[in-house]
């Protein structure tokens, strides 16, 4: 008998080893240098200046998560969920608002949640808050776009996930929330978790090899991961400051009305880099003219919908459930961007 197994081609196997993210810095540069040569050197320095000076803010959240992955904080995140339904939509909000963890990690748990019959009100509110900010978001923001942007940023996270979570028990009788699970939802993720937020605490880790290589890991990881999406977006941000009239900009995305607030949610969504990747890319609009409430709208509506976190709900749940999390997500983009606007 013939066998019909197919090894996977040395091309297709080397494309899937190269990192995409440093691929593109790459080919960015690369078509600087043969489309206008005399840019590539201001364009590599701007890039450089602009990750020396967040070099602090980037350390402090390499070693934050860090220590948070090593001492097994992950694990008190499962509190949040027990209790009464309107507890567990606050918590889920807070939480979801300051945990340092992907996406792809909560997929199991949520999973798990949802199958033993965990209010979808809860998950709803964990889901909305949580790929918008976390202790390394924080830092990164806070360095780029300003303490005052990065605390109003965490507020509208959890107060994204409070109206999700809210929203969700008020309408939870409808019929776009009945029955909410695919019947197999996919529970594997990028992080390979199997059995995540399992345990207690160990708050001096040190003293265990084990924890010692998670920290050292966790350390490494992100600081590879940091590096190439900053890197990225800064090179991203020189080019569009340079090539980008501001006059353009400024007459799309500035203003104090509400269509610049509309349009930052409307463009947030597709073109969201990533969450770290987004913050250089936010302070170069900001630069050519971007309105305050436009950038507010942006980063929200395209965290919330950015691939990880939007692929971390549709495989949970039907279709009907995705949209209500998506109009959730452009409600709230709206709400937090009148409201920065008013404030800034």
């Amino acid at each position: 008998m013939a066998d019909t197994t197919h090894s996977p081609s040395p091309i297709s196997s080397l494309w899937s080893r190269i990192d995409k993210a440093w691929l593109a810095l790459v080919l960015i540069l690369i078509a600087v240098a043969v489309l206008d040569f005399p840019q590539l050197r201001p364009t590599i320095g701007f890039g450089i200046e602009a990750l020396l000076s967040t070099a602090p803010f980037i350390l402090f959240a390499i070693f934050a998560i860090g220590y948070l992955k090593a001492s097994g904080a992950e694990n008190l995140l499962a509190k949040a969920f027990e209790g009464r339904e309107t507890r567990m939509i606050l918590m889920g909000a807070l939480l979801g608002g300051l945990s340092p963890f992907c996406s792809c990690e909560v997929i199991p748990f949520i999973a798990a949640l949802l199958a033993v019959g965990a209010p979808l009100s809860a998950v709803m509110a964990f889901w909305l808050a949580s790929p918008l900010m976390d202790p390394a978001m924080f830092a990164i923001t806070s360095g780029t776009l300003g303490i005052e942007f990065a605390l109003a940023k965490t507020v509208s996270a959890i107060g994204l996930g409070l109206l999700g979570g809210f929203g969700t028990m008020l309408l939870k009788s409808t019929p776009v929330f009945a029955d909410p699970l695919r019947e197999k939802p996919q529970v594997g993720g990028c992080c390979g978790v199997k059995q995540p937020f399992s345990g207690k605490p160990v708050w001096k880790f040190w003293g265990e090899a084990e924890r010692v290589s998670t920290f050292r890991e966790a350390v490494l990881e992100n600081g590879a991961f940091l590096l190439k999406w900053l890197a990225l977006a800064y090179v991203i941000e020189a080019l569009m400051i340079h090539y980008v009239p501001a006059s353009m900009i400024a007459s799309v995305l500035g203003g104090d009305g509400i269509q610049p607030i509309i349009l930052g949610a409307l463009v947030g969504a597709p073109a969201y880099l990533n969450g770290y990747g987004a913050v250089p890319l936010v302070a170069g609009l900001l630069e050519q003219g971007m309105s305050n409430g436009a950038a507010m709208s942006f980063v929200i509506a395209g965290g919330v919908s950015c691939i990880p976190a939007a692929i971390a709900v549709w495989a949970l749940v039907k279709p009907r459930v995705f949209a209500a999390y998506l109009g959730y997500a452009m409600l709230g983009a709206f709400l937090a961007g009148l409201a920065w606007q008013a404030i800034a």
